[in-house]
């Protein structure tokens, strides 16, 4: 896709992120947007090599809205100033295991994986699945390749306290305490970002495989689970 162009309009989206800019810069809008679902497609088209629960998706569906929920937030800008998109075995909205990118105004491509902010009964159901079998996640968080990709599971967001129904020393609390069971990277593109992106995200979510799939199998395995790529 054309990167210096995206980012003149995030950068332009950014200082001015209101209905009256972006209506006159939205026929730039619509040509950046397929551009970038051109890229998701590609993205899903490398994946799917490694993880064929995505082989079904529709890159215009993996793609997140521009606009922002402002309900309730406290910022009520109404644009969102990145290119998003998702790609899970049942479609972003189904609070299923993911892989995620954005490029943002700056020109920063961020590259993740796994479950952010699960729902409360998803999270039980993992803390449970770690408590039981601790070894199995630290071995996942310490393979070479997800190291390599993405220096580690993020653990950064977690409690500061055991959650309710785990003792301090139970095997794993470190990993259990996580809010979030997911990896990230972030790197500056060159702007001469050419066809290699989508291969080189791929790349990057095939690290992250093992991770996804592991969650799928936790989330699967619990009561009203939808099977093996849930």
């Amino acid at each position: 896709m054309h990167l210096p162009a995206l980012l003149q309009f995030l950068e332009g989206l950014s200082e001015n992120n209101n209905k009256a800019w972006f209506v006159m810069n939205e026929p730039s809008y619509v040509i950046l947007r397929e551009e970038f679902t051109a890229l998701v497609g590609a993205v899903i088209s490398e994946a799917a090599r490694f993880d064929r629960a995505l082989a079904h998706l529709e890159p215009k569906k993996a793609l997140f809205r521009i606009h922002r929920d402002v309900r309730f937030s406290n910022d009520k800008t109404p644009y969102k100033t990145t290119f998003s998109a998702a790609l899970a075995a049942h479609g972003k909205k189904a609070q299923s295991p993911m892989y995620y990118f954005h490029i943002d105004a700056q020109g920063k491509l961020l590259t993740a994986a796994g479950c952010y902010h699960p729902s409360t009964q998803s999270l039980a159901t993992i803390r449970r699945a770690i408590a039981t079998e601790p070894a199995r996640l630290a071995r996942i968080a310490r393979a070479p390749k997800l190291v390599a990709a993405f220096g580690g599971l993020d653990l950064s967001d977690g409690l500061s306290r055991p959650p309710r129904g785990f003792a301090p020393d139970t095997p794993g609390i470190e990993l259990i305490k996580l809010k979030s069971i997911i990896v990230a990277h972030e790197e500056r593109l060159k702007k001469t970002a050419g066809p290699k992106l989508a291969s080189d995200i791929a790349q990057r979510f095939a690290a992250a495989y093992p991770l996804v799939t592991w969650l799928r199998s936790v989330l699967a395995a619990a009561p009203g689970g939808s099977g093996p790529d849930a």
